[in-house]
């Protein structure tokens, strides 16, 4: 059974991502909080602080046990956390004489910590690749509509010309940086947690540098200077990158949401969502998907950074607050960045709709064109701003602003057939995304 559509079958493909959900569920936990043992084992034997016999059969065990979560559901809510009953569990399926090296010198905290960030690296290893596709396939879209004309809106209301392909390079920016960070992410984040009952590594031993650093060469993690057990700002990273990759995707989501209007029209999607009692309707429901889980993550940073609020060595209240909001947020980056390519890849445009939106507008958004086109005239700025919002009043119907404008101030020496194309009036559109497909790293031919 599923509690969250995060990891529920019935939303597999929409607010669920299997590839990325599955690696957080209980068993995926347990292999890899096992992975954790039989490393720190492996880690051991090489060092001569348990004997290599016991290492080789820790590590076996390890591979081939397959407890079942329900197991230590009992144990898990009197401990607080799994990793006693797990340990337990593992010394007897050892047995004697080795059951004694199992877990040698940790504690619980390190088993499950440096188990999450395994399944966490796991994760990245999904999202990191899609947001490369991803950044090429924005890349394609911004280059290919460079001369597609439609309309900018700002606070919801038609502001001056402008072409699609920069929309789609606004997209472009936020989702390039956010795959540029997750190398410092990954830097941050994924670290091995070794320190012991108390973040002092006493149990390990002389060699406990020795050890943690075996450790990370097994696990392939790095290690951090000091045990990070009540240093939770490392997730907090993770979470905050999380938080503003699906803003980036959410971000383009409400454009799409809104380009997808039955009144706008600009866009739409191939296999868009229909109603159970309107035939009529095509839903945007990759669009509203990307805006529901930018909303999630933003929300959920909260109680992530409340966590690094940890007293004293350890905290098991701050910790379990990261069990409830981490994983959400994990899956719903997969989530959110399956669902974005999906988004951009059956994206259709309507060049004629988005001309025609534009044209609609009589010229109204050509205002700001025309006062510098005044002021270039010779005109004092007060007085061309002026004249143009005269021309605005007087358009309607067939009236078109530029007309108004020239029937205002015939004799200015001003280009008006040239002010009448909307082509001419998009700025540094061409160059900004040249600009933006250079920061992202893709060229174009």
């Amino acid at each position: 059974m599923s509690v969250t559509p995060l990891d529920s079958a019935l939303f597999s493909g929409s607010l669920n991502d299997p590839q990325v959900s599955q690696l957080f569920n209980d068993g995926a936990r347990i292999r890899a909080m096992l992975r954790v043992e039989a490393a720190l084992a492996r880690a051991q034997g090489a060092l001569g602080v348990i004997p290599e016999e016991a290492a080789d059969i820790i590590e076996r065990t390890c591979s081939a046990w397959a407890p079942e979560p329900e197991g230590f559901a009992g144990a898990t809510a009197r401990d607080g956390v799994p990793v006693p009953a797990l340990v337990a569990g593992l010394r007897e399926a050892v047995g004697e004489p080795h059951a004694t090296h199992v877990h040698y010198g940790a504690t619980s905290q390190d088993i499950a910590d440096t188990a999450f960030v395994l399944c966490l690296r796991s994760a990245l290893d999904v999202i990191g690749p899609r947001l490369d596709d991803l950044c090429a396939t924005l890349a394609n879209l911004a280059d290919a509509h460079r001369p597609t004309l439609c309309l900018s809106r700002t606070r919801g209301m038609q502001a001056v010309p402008t072409v699609f392909g920069l929309k789609a390079a606004n997209w472009l920016a936020q989702v390039a940086r956010a795959r540029d960070e997750l190398a410092e992410v990954r830097k941050t984040a994924l670290v091995l947690s070794l320190g012991g009952a108390a973040g002092t590594m006493a149990a390990l031993g002389p060699q406990a540098f020795e050890t943690a650093g075996a450790m990370g060469n097994v696990l392939k993690l790095e290690v951090a200077s000091t045990p990070w057990h009540a240093q939770r700002d490392r997730l907090t990273v993770a979470a905050g990158w999380m938080a503003r990759m699906c803003g980036a995707l959410g971000k383009m989501g409400a454009d799409m949401a809104i380009l997808a209007q039955s009144e706008v029209g600009e866009i739409t999607f191939e296999g868009a969502g229909g109603s159970s009692t309107m035939p009529n309707k095509a839903n945007p429901v990759a669009a509203e998907i990307l805006v529901a889980l930018a909303r999630l993550t933003a929300a959920l940073t909260g109680p992530m950074h409340e966590t690094q609020v940890a007293a004293n060595e350890r905290d098991g209240s701050a910790w379990m607050l990261e069990w409830l909001a981490l994983p959400q947020m994990v899956c719903a980056a997969g989530s959110a960045s399956a669902r974005a390519l999906d988004a951009v890849r059956t994206l259709r445009i309507d060049q004629t709709r988005m001309r025609a939106n534009l044209d609609a507008s009589n010229g109204l958004v050509l205002a700001e064109a025309a006062t510098f086109a005044l002021m270039d005239a010779g005109f004092d700025r007060t007085v061309a701003t002026g004249l143009v919002k005269q021309a605005c009043s007087r358009t309607c119907g067939d009236t078109h602003m530029v007309d108004a404008l020239r029937e205002l101030a015939d004799e200015t020496d001003v280009d008006w057939d040239c002010l009448r194309n909307p082509a001419n009036a998009i700025g540094q559109a061409d160059a900004l995304i040249d600009r933006a497909l250079a920061e992202a790293g893709i060229g174009q031919d």
